[in-house]
């Protein structure tokens, strides 16, 4: 990695493993995991990184989507509303943002009569993200060539999902969008221009800040008490017990990889890996050794864990704080809960976020344990407080002030409940749909087995990342099932 500032959202393309240019060197003590000697200011930062575009780009859908509803209210409604009569509120963005529909036995009829509103979420995305690309000193251009592809994909994944007998077996939009990508990237391979556009981060992170808006502040501060318990308790007890087995049952060699493991596996996956991988100065080939064994596991823990929920008989919300405390990718999470249903979709959502805000803490323990215990080195990275702030995932400040600025509205506005309802059904929460969708196609395209293969095959890195993903999903169900069904059962029930 350069020694020049690389952002601290830095794309998971960016530190791919398996595409980049040159194989890491073990014995050059350059070739490892370093902090960047300068940071950016926080108006670069705001004007650059992908966390912060992930908030303007979810604030202007919002404002643009409740801006419509607003102006649209109809005649009367104040009047309505103090005699109790009940008026419908709908936004007029309802017929231009759509997804396919439920069929039989004809596909065209999913997107017969909602072809509009498809192509209205294309353009609207498109021209979106597009812009955001071009001001973040990426190419506009290059995202537009890849784009029509991957929302074909993910508008065929919607297709397959709305057939009524495959609908009937609840088998959603998430899986088939990750089973449609998988597919194209296992056979013909995803080419480099198409990759451009599977901004899986982006997408995900963008459709978690218009989930802020649907989550009013009271049910956030709810599920927020015993998701710190679930997140901020077993993530830890996790990590620690996984470093000390590795160290002194598994006799791992490189204590630096160990480390990284065990935070990529405890924390949340590749962000949690690069910046423990900085903090601990790993080697870029173990690094890259992580992120291969992350990706294999979300894959297959995303796919299999909605199955295994529904089969335990467990509730939206215990499932839904067990898959946010477990899976290690946040984009693979809100993709899994949203196969359980919205309200598993918002625990588990509000679980991830939370952990996620230990990946700033989790690099500066991890540093300062190394420099003076493990290495003991002068030269070691010097870490500061402020490095809990860079590392801090922006995009939850993004989820959380959508929270309270539409529960002010939702509470304060005469009509407030009207208008926010309308605007969500009638606009955010099907582009939040979308979003996910997109990510979970671009994770397909993203992941390669044979690539991924080599990494997944024995070996104590391996045994390692199993053994410690068993402990974390034993611990997190426990702890998930003791804060939401037993402490705070009253006030998180539905």
């Amino acid at each position: 990695m350069s020694s020049k500032h690389e952002s601290s959202d830095q794309t998971n393309s960016d530190l791919n493993p398996y595409t980049a240019g040159t194989v890491p060197d073990p014995t050059d003590p350059s070739d490892r995991v370093t902090l960047p000697d300068e940071r950016k200011s926080l108006w670069q930062d705001m004007t650059t990184s992908e966390d912060w575009w992930a908030i303007w780009c979810a604030a202007i859908l919002l404002a643009i989507a409740f801006a419509a509803v607003w102006f649209a209210k109809p005649d009367g409604l104040a009047e309505s509303i103090v005699a109790q009569d009940p008026i419908e509120v709908v936004s007029p963005l309802k017929d231009w943002i759509a997804k396919p529909g439920k069929w039989d036995s004809n596909p065209l009829q999913s997107i017969g009569s909602s072809w509009q509103g498809i192509l209205g979420v294309f353009v609207i995305i498109g021209v979106l993200f597009a812009a955001a690309n071009q001001i973040r000193s990426r190419s506009g251009q290059a995202f537009l060539m890849g784009f029509p592809i991957v929302f074909a994909l993910a508008t065929f994944a919607y297709v397959l999902a709305g057939q009524s007998v495959i609908k009937a077996y609840n088998l959603e939009y998430a899986l088939w969008a990750l089973l449609v990508g998988l597919i194209v990237s296992n056979t013909l391979g995803t080419p480099d221009w198409l990759r451009k556009a599977a901004l899986t981060e982006f997408f995900i992170k963008t459709g978690l800040v218009l989930l802020g808006a649907e989550v009013l502040m009271s049910r956030l501060l709810a599920l927020g008490l015993p998701g710190v318990f679930v997140a901020w308790v077993v993530t830890p007890v996790v990590l620690v017990s996984t470093f000390i087995f590795g160290q002194k049952v598994l006799k791992i060699r490189s204590k630096s990889l160990n480390m990284v493991i065990s935070a990529d596996m405890s924390v949340c996956g590749v962000s949690a890996a690069i910046a423990t991988a900085a903090a601990c100065k790993a080697k870029k080939e173990e690094l890259s050794l992580s992120i291969g064994l992350s990706l294999g596991f979300t894959v297959i823990m995303m796919a299999v864990m909605p199955v295994v929920i529904k089969a335990l008989g467990l509730d939206p919300i215990l499932g839904g704080a067990w898959l946010g405390g477990t899976i290690d990718s946040t984009g693979a999470v809100a993709a899994a809960g949203a196969v359980l249903g919205d309200e598993a979709l918002e625990v588990a959502a509000t679980v991830k976020m939370i952990q996620n805000i230990l990946i700033g803490v989790t690099a500066f323990c991890v540093a300062i344990y190394w420099v003076t215990y493990v290495e003991r080195d002068e030269s070691g990275p010097k870490i500061g407080l402020s490095e809990i702030w860079y590392r801090f995932p922006k995009f939850v400040l993004g989820f959380v002030s959508m929270s309270i600025l539409f529960s002010i509205l939702y509470s304060t506005l005469l009509g407030g409940p009207e208008l926010i309802g309308a605007m969500i059904s009638g606009s955010t929460k099907t582009l939040r749909g979308w979003f996910f969708c997109l990510a979970f196609v671009s994770i397909g395209l993203e992941t390669n087995f044979r690539q991924l293969l080599p990494q997944l095959k024995g070996g104590k890195p391996l045994v390692l990342y199993a053994c410690g993903q068993s402990l974390n999903l034993i611990l997190t169900l426990a702890m998930a099932w003791l804060m939401f069904k037993v402490v705070f059962a009253d006030s998180v029930a539905p």
